[in-house]
C-alpha cells in the first residue's frame, strides 16, 4: 500500500517516524533479565533485508534461528515491528505465539494465517493490516531507512494472548512480568535510496 505514495510525500514524512524508542522490548514490563539469541542465515543484524521479503518480492517471511532459552521457560513468542513507521506506533509485521520453549527456528515463509503452516510453527497473531500472518515490509519512496525489530520472548508462564486474533496491545499486556529473556535482530529496508547489501548472518547454534 505504501509504495504507492509519492517520493515527495515519502520525503515530507521523513521526520515522521514511530521511533526504536517505541518498540515493544523497551518497554519496562518487558524489560529481559537475560538475552536470547536470534540471528538470521538470510540477513545480518543491523543490515538490509532481502527484497524477497518484502512488498517488492516475494513477500515471504524471512528465516530465524534461536538458541536456547532459559531454564523455566514455558514458550516463546515473537514480534516483528517497524520503528521507523510514520506512526504514533511501530507498524507490527507479525506476531507468533505459543512456539515451543526450545532452540529452533521459522522456516522461511512459515509465517502464514493459522491453519496454512507446518504444525508446531505457533499461533499467528494480528498484524497492522489486520491480517493473520507476515506483512511485508513496504517503506514510502523517499522516507528513508526503516528499522524492522524482530524480538523474541521467553516467558515463563503459558499465559494466554486471548482472542482468535490478538494484536500488539494484548501481546504486551499478556507478557508483562512473564519475560524471562529477549533476543533481538534488527533488518534494514528502503526505497528510492542507496542498498547496500549487507553480509549474510551466521546461523546459530540449534
Amino acid at each position: 500500500m505504501l509504495e504507492h505514495l509519492p517520493a515527495w510525500l515519502g520525503k515530507a514524512m521523513s521526520g515522521w517516524r514511530a521511533g526504536v524508542e517505541s518498540v515493544a522490548l523497551v518497554r519496562p514490563e518487558l524489560a529481559p533479565p537475560a538475552s536470547l539469541a536470534l540471528s538470521s542465515p538470510a540477513f545480518a543484524d543491523q543490515a538490509r533485508l532481502p527484497e524477497r521479503f518484502t512488498a517488492d518480492g516475494a513477500g515471504v517471511s524471512p528465516p530465524l534461528v534461536w538458541g536456547d532459552p532459559p531454564e523455566g521457560t514455558a514458550l516463546l513468542a515473537l514480534l516483528v515491528e517497524d520503528a521507523d513507521a510514520p506512526t504514533p506506533q511501530p507498524l507490527v509485521h507479525a506476531i507468533v505465539w505459543n512456539l515451543p520453549p526450545r532452540a529452533g527456528d521459522l522456516a522461511e515463509g512459515a509465517i502464514v494465517a493459522d491453519g496454512a503452516g507446518s504444525p508446531g510453527q505457533g499461533d499467528v497473531g494480528r498484524n497492522s493490516y489486520l491480517g493473520e500472518g507476515w506483512l511485508p515490509p513496504d517503506p514510502p519512496r523517499g522516507h528513508g531507512e526503516h528499522r524492522y525489530v524482530f524480538q523474541l520472548f521467553a516467558l515463563d508462564s503459558a499465559v494466554d494472548i486471548g482472542g482468535q486474533r490478538p494484536g500488539r496491545s494484548a501481546m504486551i499486556e499478556a507478557m508483562a512480568g512473564h519475560v524471562l529473556a529477549a533476543g533481538v535482530l534488527t533488518g534494514t529496508y528502503s526505497r528510492e535510496e542507496e542498498a547496500p547489501v549487507g553480509p549474510v548472518g551466521a546461523v546459530a547454534p540449534a
